[in-house]
């Protein structure tokens, strides 16, 4: 088959970018890995909605997933993109066990972001999770830890997880936050407050909503400590008994396949991570592949929704169908949401950058590369040996070469090489991903 736009991924920038260009009269193939529209932030909504405990900005995804549904689009859940071949406008796509091929004349990449790893003593114990991963099973599951349960790091998300998880009988026993201090004060002065009012309430709210937590702030040095499995937390300083730990230090843009296509990407020197170059319309340096919502730098559903239009109106400007005063007339307006969606980010950029030790981990003996079961140590012994990057590393160890292709590892991988040889992530480098994108059987290869 054959369409105008093919859209990766149906969180809120690809359903948003999909009704956009549908209504706009572009034939429309939306790629979803999911079973059902929605992505992480409205992870089955359809069938969760009206839970108690996953009320407030969940449920506002309904009338985007309704549009969505309503559309004229070739909505394939289930399937995974595992190539592209942009030049050609090609996508090798997998789905019930057979590989096969769409055309496109233009792409647009809304894979959405990632959890940044924590790489701690004692992280791959059974009972210690993300916080992402504790929100999918809430919302694909209902389902909640048993005993006590501890969350640990910083960001929005646990905040908001803490509240879910009290509103659904199962309040957390303790929040260790490992925002450093003095960061609120650098974040005011980051400014953003004024114009980020809306969801600086939202985030207020969160406050009020989990004060009778327990928590600790400035926390350093987490362990996770158990025989079998996590039984106890530690840190700088104490220790408290842990059923369930989850771990959370914010998310980053997930690039994976943006690097395999070798599009040109920028250090975020806030996140410190890397993010794919985009115009205000999403397109990248690619004259065919564009990229909107998180995938491109991370701002949050609301503007998420405004960069997938904005980069649907311009698949139509570029196809034909608009023209220029027509284009300017939409773009105008899209591009006012999303600087109006993303004016809290300076603020929230500069109180939650990740601290050192969270993106190089100090202890030798921790895995980084839960693939091939690499640690800290070997990879400060492999740089001092002469690795200079994250590909380099691979001709001394086989970090980065397992399942997850380096998703996990590759930015630990860069930070600790950066760290023992004097140099900087950015200067490190990051892994080069190749198709097939995600893991591909031969039976499902051969079914094409």
């Amino acid at each position: 088959m054959s369409c105008d736009l093919a859209i990766i991924g149906a969180g809120p920038a690809g359903m948003a970018a999909a009704v956009e260009a549908a209504d706009l009269g572009l034939s429309v193939a939306v790629i979803d890995e999911n079973p059902a529209p929605g992505g992480q932030v409205f992870r089955s909504l359809e069938r969760a909605g009206g839970d108690p405990a996953l009320r407030g900005d969940f449920a506002a995804g309904r009338p985007l997933i309704r549009a969505f549904r309503a559309a004229r689009i070739d909505y394939r859940p289930a399937t995974t993109l595992w190539h592209l071949d942009p030049e050609a406008g090609l996508l090798s796509v997998v789905a019930a066990g057979a590989s096969m091929t769409i055309a496109a004349n233009r792409v647009l990449l809304a894979t959405g972001a990632q959890e940044r790893p924590v790489p701690i003593p004692g992280w791959t114990l059974p009972g210690v999770m993300t916080a992402g991963a504790a929100q999918t099973l809430l919302k694909t599951a209902g389902a909640v830890p048993a005993g006590r349960t501890v969350l640990a790091g910083q960001g929005p998300l646990l905040l908001l997880l803490a509240a879910q998880l009290s509103r659904a009988g199962a309040p957390p026993a303790l929040i260790l936050e490992t925002t450093p201090k003095g960061r609120l004060r650098a974040a005011i002065r980051a400014s953003g407050l004024l114009a980020g009012a809306p969801l600086l309430a939202k985030g207020l709210g969160l406050l009020a909503a989990t004060r009778r937590i327990p928590r600790l702030r400035a926390v350093t040095g987490l362990r996770a400590e158990g025989d079998g499995r996590v039984g106890r937390v530690s840190w700088d300083g104490g220790s408290a008994a842990c059923d369930t730990l989850l771990l959370h230090e914010g998310v980053v843009p997930a690039t994976h396949i943006p690097l395999a296509l070798g599009l040109d990407h920028d250090w975020d020197p806030a996140q410190r991570c890397w993010r794919p170059r985009i115009d205000d319309y999403g397109a990248t340096s690619d004259a065919r592949v564009a990229i909107a919502g998180d995938g491109a730098g991370i701002g949050g559903w609301q503007a998420a929704i405004s960069a997938g239009r904005l980069a649907a109106v311009d698949a139509a400007r570029r196809v034909g169908r608009l023209t220029a005063e027509g284009f300017a007339r939409r773009a105008g307006l899209l591009l006012a949401q999303r600087r109006s969606a993303l004016a809290l980010r300076p603020f929230l950029d500069a109180l939650y950058g990740p601290p050192d030790w969270v993106l190089a981990p100090p202890d030798d003996e921790v895995l980084v590369c839960r693939c091939e079961e690499v640690t800290a140590g070997q990879v400060r012994a492999a740089a001092r040996l002469g690795a200079s990057g994250p590909n380099q590393l691979k001709a001394y160890l086989r970090a980065g070469m397992g399942p997850c292709q380096g998703r996990l590892c590759g930015t630990t991988l860069a930070a600790l090489i950066a760290a023992s040889r004097g140099t900087t992530p950015e200067a490190a480098g990051t892994l080069r991903p190749r198709a097939p994108y995600k893991p591909l059987t031969v039976a499902e290869l051969a079914g094409r």
